[in-house]
């Protein structure tokens, strides 16, 4: 029995609805945030994943850097972007956050470098010309495998030469000076560029100035020993008898000078030089050539006059040929003498000096020891009157043979007077003379004598007479011209008269003849005759001699023959 809350329709009631439960499509929509949430999600694992520490820079300026925009490169790939840049608490510069990259941490180390690129001019070269499209850039070079980890570091102001992934060595140069040559200057060898000057030291109180060179390979290889290396800075003007010649290295070197080495065949068995191996750094190549060798032969001179012109670097000269240099002059005080003297010391390399026989030179020092005993003395000489420089020139004279002393490891060699100074004390000594003559008392006499001179050219006296002789002068040649006009005549008929004297003679000649026919040669009237003709003869001759020289010398009328008149 069911009651009337019994479940179930009742028995008239129509069938109800049957429910049915659909399900629900998914709706594309729903793609677009869940691909968002991914993307979102994948972009934040990434810049996670990517992002490597932080690190801070330190420059002295911030100049083309900009927050968010400057990169961090290394070969051209980008390992981080500055983040942040502040002024330290000093004032002294800038600090540099940069955030990098996961992939740079191997290279923070303590032997990564970083420096600005941007536009510079170092060493004649154009750098950094990019950067004025791009922007300047932080550069990195991570520096040799196996450094400490670090996060702070200190940039560099100028980008080095070298990088640290570039194959090479780096030798250490001394010098004196180092005039023109600067950070980046080429390392020529034989007209070659092989490597860059890196660096110097700051010279100390009389020290010499510490030069870094670095020589890419292979040419690091070629620095021995034995090798030379001298500055190549500037141009070099030589005015000799082959003309004149101009040499320049390079451009480059020319602008910010240049280092040169080359080894000499006689280190070509010895081993490549270590790294940091030191060298002398000569101001030129005959310097270099001249003073640097093992077996040099080293010598002092002593002066007591002045060697100005001489300096550490001239040549010295042998028989023409260079074979050493000066390697120091200095002036000295002599406590025993109470004096000054200047000590010149010179190095003479005997590699330049070609042996007739190949034979085992003795030691350097026996040498020069024995070369003094032969006479080998030095002259300081000039070398150039324009700009008064000097050069020791030695020879082998015939002074006989001299005591052979030392100085402190070096042979006293004996010196002569400077060339230029016995010129001087000769002038000197003229000049001497001159002064020892009454000048003022010669020149005195010598005016008055000028004056006395001028007295008698001006007096009324002289004049008079000079007046009167071109008188006489002007009245005997009148004279002379009227004698010869009246002797004209006179002397026109005397060859006629001559000639007629000639025939004259031939007639008597004639009847001469004709007599002697008739009275014959040897009768006394004959040699009469003979006589008479003779005279005849004389006479008609001395008349023609006459005639000859009244026409030549018709003043001879009024003057008379005088002996001068016969000369002629």
């Amino acid at each position: 029995m069911t009651g009337p809350d019994s479940a179930g329709p009742p028995p008239d009631a129509p069938d109800a609805p049957e429910a049915q439960v659909r399900r629900r499509r998914f709706s594309l929509i729903w793609l677009v945030p869940i691909a968002a949430a991914a993307i979102a999600v994948y972009l934040g694992w990434r810049t996670a994943s990517t992002h490597g520490p932080v690190i801070s820079i330190s420059f002295h300026t911030a100049d083309g850097l900009v927050s968010g925009q400057t990169s961090v490169k290394y070969k051209a790939v980008d390992l981080g972007t500055v983040e942040s840049i502040r002024i330290s608490d000093d004032r002294s510069h800038v600090v540099v956050g940069v955030r990098m990259r996961s992939e740079a941490d191997p290279y923070l180390t303590d032997r990564a470098r970083f420096w600005v690129v941007r536009p510079r001019l170092t060493g004649g070269n154009i750098t950094g010309l990019e950067t004025l499209v791009s922007g300047a850039y932080i550069e990195l070079d991570p520096g040799a495998p196996g450094g400490k980890s670090r996060r702070d570091f200190v940039g560099l102001e100028r980008p080095p030469s070298v990088r640290s992934d570039e194959p090479g060595t780096t030798f250490v140069l001394e010098a004196n000076r180092i005039g023109a040559l600067g950070i980046g200057a080429p390392v020529f060898f034989r007209d070659v560029p092989v490597g860059e000057v890196l660096s110097y030291d700051p010279p100390g109180l009389g020290g010499d100035i510490i030069v870094h060179a670095f020589i890419r390979k292979p040419y690091d290889g070629y620095v021995r020993a034995g090798s030379r290396f001298w500055s190549a800075s500037g141009a070099r003007l030589e005015l000799g008898r082959g003309g004149v010649k101009l040499q320049m290295q390079s451009l480059q070197a020319l602008i910010s000078g240049g280092v040169a080495f080359d080894t000499p065949p006689s280190a070509f068995d010895e081993p490549p030089a270590p790294s940091d191996t030191a060298f002398k750094l000569y101001a030129d190549e005959d310097a270099a050539v001249s003073a640097d060798a093992p077996d040099r032969l080293s010598f002092v001179m002593y002066f007591e006059h002045s060697v100005r012109g001489l300096a550490t670097g001239s040549p010295v000269l042998f028989y023409g040929q260079r074979v050493g240099s000066v390697t120091d002059v200095r002036l000295q005080y002599d406590t025993k003498t109470r004096d000054f003297r200047v000590p010149v010391h010179i190095s003479v390399n005997p590699d330049p000096i070609a042996l007739a026989t190949r034979v085992s030179p003795p030691a350097p020092q026996a040498v020069a020891r024995e070369l003094v005993a032969r006479g080998l003395h030095a002259r300081v000489e000039t070398a150039n009157y324009l700009t008064g420089q000097l050069v020791v020139n030695l020879s082998l004279g015939k002074k006989g043979p001299a005591r052979v002393t030392s100085d402190g490891g070096a042979v006293v060699l004996p010196a002569d007077a400077a060339g230029l100074d016995t010129l001087v004390d000769s002038v000197n000594d003229v000049v001497a003379k001159l002064n020892g003559l009454p000048l003022e008392e010669i020149a005195d006499n010598l005016n008055k004598t000028l004056v006395s001179l001028n007295g008698v050219a001006s007096s009324p006296d002289l004049k008079r007479s000079l007046q009167s002789l071109s008188r006489t002068l002007a009245t005997a040649q009148d004279l002379v011209q009227r004698a010869d006009k009246g002797m004209t005549p006179v002397l026109q008929r005397l060859p006629a008269i001559a000639d007629d004297l000639q025939q004259t003679v031939k007639h008597a000649n004639g009847v001469v003849d004709s007599v002697d026919r008739g009275y014959g040669r040897d009768s006394e009237f004959r040699r009469n005759l003979d006589r008479l003709m003779a005279q005849l003869n004389d006479t008609a001759r001395s008349i023609r001699l006459l005639a000859d020289f009244l026409n030549r010398h018709p003043e001879a009328l009024i003057r008379g023959r005088s002996g001068k008149a016969m000369e002629r």
